[in-house]
């Protein structure tokens, strides 16, 4: 989902509320959490009864092979998918069953994502790729105060094509936490980056979960970013095979791949 699509939405009305459905001090709660594609005639499982909580603030990062079910498991965390059966609540918003128009409005309000794809606008410069966000969130801060934050104060008048990879990925980070979201969800956000970049970015989503308070989820196959979380959640089939808990988080400079 890019900014311009973003911006196009209408409003929606609000996302229905259940009192003290989730549990308490979690963010995200998934119960009995199942994903089934229809492929032709063949069902494709892509995550089966999948229990998890995730707590606000906390910084997770999920591994897994492809097809464990860790982009499904984020879609559906970010309102970008729905679940085909079980419980997904993010605090007292329930997202499973929800309208599309619900989806859209708790999306714009709680969640900021970044994918491996950039999606910025060609045509835009940096500082104009963020105000697309910022036109349209509730309370966002200034596109030079997010680009600031993420070391492009010095660039935000540079159009895409006149920065380097890790330098548009930051511009898109820029961009997810231009509105401050109470989440924010990463797609392989270092996949295209060499390891020197990578830790540059990863910096940038780091400083966002801790000086901004966003409950940053990042999913990747690159098992060494793991050191960097509270807990790393490993899927494996659409399950969640184990989660392990750092016991001391490691900084994006102290790790390489």
């Amino acid at each position: 989902m890019d900014a311009s699509a973003t911006a196009a939405e209408p409003i929606p009305p609000e996302v229905p509320r259940e009192a003290g459905a989730g549990a308490a001090g979690a963010v995200f709660v998934a119960r009995g959490l199942t994903k089934t594609y229809r492929v032709g005639e063949l069902e494709v499982p892509a995550l089966r009864q999948v229990d998890l909580e995730i707590g606000a603030g906390e910084f997770i990062v999920i591994l897994g092979p492809s097809g464990s079910g860790k982009s499904t498991l984020l879609n559906i965390l970010g309102g970008l998918d729905t679940p085909s059966s079980g419980e997904a609540l993010f605090r007292d918003h329930v997202l499973s069953g929800a309208t599309e128009a619900e989806l859209t409005r708790y999306r714009r309000e709680h969640v900021g994502f970044v994918f491996q794809a950039y999606n910025l606008i060609p045509s835009l410069t940096a500082r104009e790729n963020v105000a697309l966000v910022t036109e349209i969130a509730a309370d966002p801060m200034r596109p030079e105060e997010a680009l600031a934050r993420v070391g492009l104060a010095d660039r935000m008048d540079h159009f895409p094509a006149q920065l380097s990879g890790g330098e548009q990925q930051r511009v898109a980070i820029a961009r997810a936490i231009a509105k401050r979201p109470d989440v924010l969800l990463c797609d392989e956000p270092t996949g295209a980056l060499d390891c020197k970049t990578g830790i540059t970015v990863l910096r940038a989503i780091l400083d966002s979960n801790r000086q901004l308070g966003a409950t940053a989820i990042i999913i990747t196959h690159n098992a060494a970013i793991a050191a960097m979380a509270d807990r790393v959640l490993y899927l494996a089939d659409g399950l969640v095979a184990r989660i392990e808990r750092n016991a001391q988080r490691r900084e994006p400079e102290e790790i390489a791949w």
